[in-house]
């Protein structure tokens, strides 16, 4: 008695698929799945990743709680109309009995970057 080692073409009742196809459709889902929970765990641990890499830098790029202790001297019959900060300059501007006046300090240095004094035309 010879054993034949054919495969079986014949479908599973109620579906178009023979064993091998569903096996393999088996092992397919799998896979993909395996890759969808495998991905989803990459990509949760690069955000957790990056946002300690941004906590990291802004803790070291911090400036110490003492900061720069200084004192600017402006005239004594001047008051400070309005400020702005942009970074690490700040803008002041003065008015003055002689005028107005745009002072650009840099905060790290605690210096005067620029002095503008404004005239009218």
């Amino acid at each position: 008695m010879a054993v034949t080692n054919e495969t079986d073409n014949t479908p599973l009742p109620g579906t178009v698929f023979n064993p091998r196809q569903v096996r393999l459709l088996k092992i397919a889902v799998i896979v993909m799945g395996l890759l969808l929970v495998g991905g989803f765990a990459f990509v949760l641990a690069a955000i957790v990743y990056q946002a300690s890499q941004i906590a990291k830098e802004s803790t070291a790029s911090a400036p110490a709680l003492g900061g720069v202790d200084t004192e600017l001297a402006i005239p004594t019959d001047a008051t400070v109309t309005s400020l702005a900060l942009d970074g690490d300059r700040l803008a002041l501007h003065l008015s003055t009995p002689n005028g107005q006046e745009l002072l650009v300090i840099d905060l790290k240095s605690g210096k005067v970057a620029a002095r503008v004094r404004l005239k009218p035309q």
